[in-house]
């Protein structure tokens, strides 16, 4: 976490006369922090930039993605009282939130192996403003994938586009820009999907298609020897409830904007010791 955003967070959290912390005697302290609940850890580093900003001294053998359970200690803490205070409820929210997407992205994961060894989970852009990045990070520390962290990563056709230019000029236009970039199309009918592969899409985003629909657009890009030319993602209306039928399918991403935001807390504390 770079120094500045550490900054913007404790300012958010302390305001600007800090009664609560600074009545306490500063004295040195030793803490914990504990999870309260079996979990995958997430949120390590971000954790840690914050203490190491307050000047306290933290230790770990964890790193993002290790599985814990009930009662396992992530931190031991040394340093002064006021900054132990100062730290607490943001580095467990780092720590709570990161390590809720990482628990659910891991299930996630866990259903879609179930079926495929080689289809990725992925996240979307629907993110909290502001912490996009550790939001995604988390996602990987679960076992999933990034997929784009901004507009800038690929380019991404997606229906609007299309009613605004149509497949042809928009793939079109999408060649003229960094060779670097894949092309990604968003469609929802098979007719679509492989005119998009013909045009030369990288990547064909299936969008809001039924687990049966998505398998017989599969079959006639294979049938028409399109099938290894290009990634083939599900995206839109996928839960954790339906993933199974999904995972089924034999596409190679599977996206979930739930992923992030239908993940859930873990409870964690932090408790003086000494």
């Amino acid at each position: 976490m770079l120094v500045k955003e550490v900054e913007s967070f404790i300012e958010e959290d302390l305001g600007y006369d800090d009664v609560s912390c600074t009545i306490v005697p500063d004295r040195p302290a030793e803490a914990i922090i504990f999870t309260k609940e079996d979990c995958t850890v997430a949120g390590i580093k971000e954790a840690g930039s914050i203490f190491c900003y307050l000047g306290i001294q933290a230790e770990t053998t964890l790193k993002d993605g290790d599985r814990l359970t009930e009662g396992e200690i992530i931190f031991r803490l040394n340093g002064g009282a006021v900054s132990i205070l100062r730290a607490e409820r943001l580095a467990l929210n780092f720590l709570g939130h990161l390590s809720g997407i990482a628990t659910f992205t891991h299930a996630c994961v866990d259903t879609v192996r179930r079926y495929s060894e080689t289809t990725r989970v992925a996240c979307t852009r629907k993110t909290t403003p502001g912490i996009r990045k550790f939001e995604k990070l988390a996602v990987a520390s679960g076992g999933g994938d990034t997929h784009r962290f901004n507009l800038s990563d690929s380019v991404m056709i997606k229906d609007n586009h299309i009613k605004l230019m149509g497949i042809e000029d928009a793939i079109e236009a999408a060649k003229k820009t960094s060779f670097t970039r894949k092309i990604e199309v968003e469609v929802e009918s098979a007719e679509n999907a492989v005119l998009a592969a013909k045009l030369g899409a990288d990547i064909i985003m299936l969008d809001n298609m039924q687990p049966d629909a998505i398998q017989e657009t599969l079959k006639i890009l294979e049938g028409k020897g399109l099938r290894d030319s290009v990634i083939v993602e599900a995206s839109g209306g996928i839960s954790r409830e339906n993933l199974e039928n999904y995972a089924k399918t034999g596409v190679d991403v599977i996206s979930m904007g739930s992923l992030i935001h239908r993940s859930r807390w873990i409870d964690m504390s932090l408790e003086i010791v000494n």
